[in-house]
């Protein structure tokens, strides 16, 4: 980069009218050099390049997508924890008393000895694993704490219970593994970890061996203050004797506190009123448990409350209908139920609606609702006020009209603005299809009977949303769509999945499709069979193996009932192991496309992308020189949501346009995400929204960006000189042109442009561009900070100069007359 007399550039180039960037004829010393040779085809590119990815049901889907406003419709999950004084917790339920804690399993609950600063010295504690053993440890230096897996900075010293590994990791709002140890212990009995903290030298220590198992220096801007605390990943465990010795004496923690509620429903009871509230497994309508309310005696209320998602509380309008279900039994009961929307406190009642008629057996009682006003934060409560008791169970609140997609039980804010974005392929899948229980026969039908499983990233999940309201969403929306199923189904329930989707009204399955409301085939084309296989066991050749037998008994089911399908292979890709070239014969021919998952959040993510794709390619053509088998990038994954992955996306993009023909799409996870909502650990959703509030993150602008100017045909174009990432694309018929070009620099860089092959365009260009620092994002206060902006630019011939602003993405568009 030239950096002589930019001040002066600067302030001469903002006095230009309109802030146009286009300086015509006018030289100036150059940082970059660009060529475009609009003659030359250089490959073809997807109309599917424009992907997302959804992988979270429990949170991008429900108080999201889905338009059911109530979390906890089926009453599953345990609703109590502690909390400890001196200690803050993140996330997961908790219960403890004197020197020992308990948590559930749970997707990064963390509990934090806010009190505590911790420099130098010594931390230790004894760590018990129960019914569900994978990841738990201490935390130490931690800052910026948050609910989610990452959200917080810090060091982790964790005993990996399935790997047999003592683990050390750092977080900055992410994670990052320093190195781990191999290590035996049993999980079921007690275990020391201790750490010794100096400086960026970190030694671990495990029960009583005198030797450090891991020690290390981290000589990578180390982080050296902060609190210390307990951290679980989809464990269940106990934890005893926290202790901590620093130069200002030792301290052993006390864990008092009170329970409060913390599941998805609160209770309400009135001061005159004995009753008891409690999850019955005797007779639930649907899954392992209903909600039992026993009204002993008194006057007055006794019923339930629920805020939706995060308790962040339901949003109403004035004259807004809202149309719910519930189901309902009693015993010795002979009074009424009553359902409404209230204020958050409850001291404000927006609809009620009197449901009577409760008998000894499970019966649907629908209800309508209509909101006397507009308030984002109402609750959805449902009471009795007599004695007897009353069983709940299956609770559903929805929109209605023009706030639901195109009729469906979608919510339409976070649709169409899917739709404006520019999709064009969606990605239903990710590490949620991996949990045990997740069959495509479990999520058809009547929803009220879909039954609930214990997920991957949130152990209550429900099923009312499934694989089939997915394919319909995309459907309605105008999306390819794309789903991944567990690698335990059944080959008979696979095939019967493939009949289902696509099959003729008079075949079984096809039958049973038109039956639910959907008369016509889905015409399903891309079905991946798994999610990331084998990446939780590492390198492991008998990981592979495995995959490989349940691939070819589910592809064969499936390709038998439609031999048109288009079948992804989720063997997670390692491109220096023995086990790919294995995995490779056993798919060639039958796999369409092998799933890539690369990092995004780096400005310059396309880079590597780029490499690893030609990479791949070279082993398939080497195993195979008549290879048809490709790539698709069903999630470009990160932790961030800022104009640093905006970045990261676009280069990704121009990458995937360079290898255009090798790709099918490249999905942009995650597709969606609630307003501080990030109890995955994965801070990146595209679309940010509240019960209330849907907008766009910088990726998603750079994705709208792109999108809109799809050419499909990639012809050369590249900075001979400079640090810019370019592409050039153009139409079938050559009357248009389209440059993209990402600067990753800190500073403007100032290019000479220099087009042939495209005579007679005219004298005008659309630009596209989006620039912000890196670490800028959109917010509900500032929901368009960070948004691409469209002008028009003159131009003067087939050479001209531009100036592409600090941290950007610009498009180009140039068109003949």
């Amino acid at each position: 980069m030239k950096k002589s007399n930019r001040k002066q550039k600067t302030k001469w180039l903002s006095a230009l009218a309109l802030g146009l960037s286009l300086l015509g004829t006018q030289a100036f010393a150059e940082d970059a050099r660009i060529v475009v040779d609009a003659s030359k085809v250089e490959n073809r590119i997807t109309p599917w390049m424009y992907g997302s990815c959804i992988e979270d049901v429990n949170h991008e889907i429900y108080g999201g997508l889905y338009d059911q406003k109530i979390f906890g419709e089926s009453f599953e999950e345990r609703g109590v924890s502690m909390i400890f004084e001196g200690f803050t917790t993140y996330g997961g339920n908790w219960s403890g008393e004197n020197n020992a804690v308990s948590v559930a399993e749970d997707a990064g609950a963390k509990l934090i000895w806010e009190k505590l600063s911790f420099t130098d010295g010594s931390v230790e504690v004894d760590v018990k694993f129960g019914e569900r053993k994978d990841i738990a440890g201490l935390i130490v230096r931690v800052a910026r704490p948050g609910r989610g897996a990452d959200a917080f900075d810090g060091y982790e010293i964790s005993l990996n219970a399935r790997a047999q590994k003592v683990v050390l990791g750092k977080h900055v709002q992410n994670w990052q593994l320093l190195k781990e140890a191999d290590a035996r212990f049993s999980a079921d009995d007690w275990n020391r970890i201790k750490v010794e903290c100096k400086g960026s030298r970190i030694r671990l220590f495990l029960n009583d061996e005198t030797k450090a198992v891991i020690d290390y220096s981290d000589d990578s801007a180390p982080l050296l203050n902060g609190s210390i605390g307990l951290r679980t990943w989809n464990s269940d465990v106990t934890f005893r004797n926290l202790k901590t010795r620093t130069a200002d004496g030792s301290m052993n923690a006390q864990f008092k506190g009170e329970t409060v509620q913390t599941g998805p429903w609160d209770f309400i009871r009135d001061k005159d009123v004995t009753a008891e509230f409690s999850q019955d497994k005797k007779n639930p309508f649907n899954g392992e448990f209903s909600q039992k309310i026993e009204y002993r005696k008194g006057s007055g209320k006794a019923g339930l409350v629920n805020r939706s998602l995060n308790r962040w509380g339901i949003a109403v309008k004035e004259g807004q209908h809202f149309d719910g279900r519930l189901y309902l039994r009693g015993k010795s009961f002979s009074g009424s139920v009553y359902v409404a929307l209230q204020s958050a406190d409850g001291s404000k009642t927006y609809a009620v609606q009197k449901l009577t008629g409760v008998g000894n057996d499970w019966t649907k009682h629908p209800y309508t609702l209509t909101s006397s006003t507009t308030d984002p934060n109402a609750r959805f409560a449902a009471w009795i006020d007599s004695p007897g008791t009353l069983w709940v169970d299956q609770v559903v609140l929805m929109g209605t009209g023009d706030a639901q997609f195109k009729g469906l039980p979608y919510r339409a804010d976070i649709g169409n603005a899917m739709v404006k974005q520019g999709l064009t392929f969606l990605r239903y899948g990710g590490t949620m299809v991996n949990a045990p229980e997740y069959r495509f026969k479990k999520m058809i039908g009547d929803p009220d009977k879909r039954p609930p499983y214990r997920g991957h990233w949130y152990r209550y999940s429900t099923n009312g949303f499934g694989i089939e309201d997915f394919v319909r969403f995309s459907e309605a929306a105008g999306f390819e769509a794309a789903f991944a199923i567990n690698i335990e189904e059944t080959p008979e329930d696979a095939a019967d999945m493939v009949e289902y989707l696509n099959g003729a009204v008079t075949t079984k399955w096809g039958k049973k499709r038109a039956e639910n409301g959907h008369p016509e085939p889905y015409n399903v084309q891309f079905i991946e069979i798994g999610n990331e296989e084998v990446l939780f066991e590492g390198d492991s050749a008998s990981g592979y193996d495995h995959y490989i037998e349940r691939f070819n008994l589910l592809y064969n089911a499936m390709i038998a009932r439609d031999p048109s399908l288009q079948i992804i292979c989720a063997a997670w890709w390692i491109p220096q192991s023995k086990n790919m070239e294995k995995v490779f014969r056993a798919v060639n021919g039958k796999a369409a496309y092998w799933d890539y998952h690369p990092w995004a959040d780096d400005p310059n993510s396309g880079k590597l992308v780029e490499a690893e794709l030609i990479d791949m390619q070279k082993q398939f053509k080497q195993w195979d020189p008549n290879t048809t088998l490709k790539c698709a990038i069903f999630e470009e994954n990160g932790n961030t949501h800022s104009m640093a992955r905006a970045l990261g996306h676009a280069t990704i993009l121009n990458a995937t346009r360079r290898q255009g023909d090798f790709l099918l799409t490249s999905c942009a996870a995650n597709a969606l995400q609630p307003y501080k909502q990030n109890d995955n650990g994965w801070d990146q959703g595209q679309i940010f929204f509240t019960p209330s509030l849907v907008w766009g993150m910088p990726p998603y602008y750079a994705q709208q960006m792109a999108s809109e100017n799809h050419m499909p045909l990639h012809v050369s174009g590249a900075a001979v000189e400079g640090n810019l990432d370019v592409t050039a694309t153009r139409s079938e018929d050559g009357q248009t042109l389209v440059l993209h070009v990402v600067n990753t620099q800190k500073d403007a860089q100032e290019a000479a442009v220099e087009i042939s092959q495209f005579a007679g365009k005219q004298s005008a260009a659309k630009v596209w561009t989006l620039s912000g620092n890196l670490s800028d994002a959109n917010t509900p206060d500032e929901p368009e900070k960070i948004v691409s902006k469209k002008n028009t630019i003159q131009l003067s011939g087939d050479k001209f100069n531009y100036r592409f602003p600090a941290y950007s993405y610009t498009i180009i568009r140039f068109a003949k007359e």
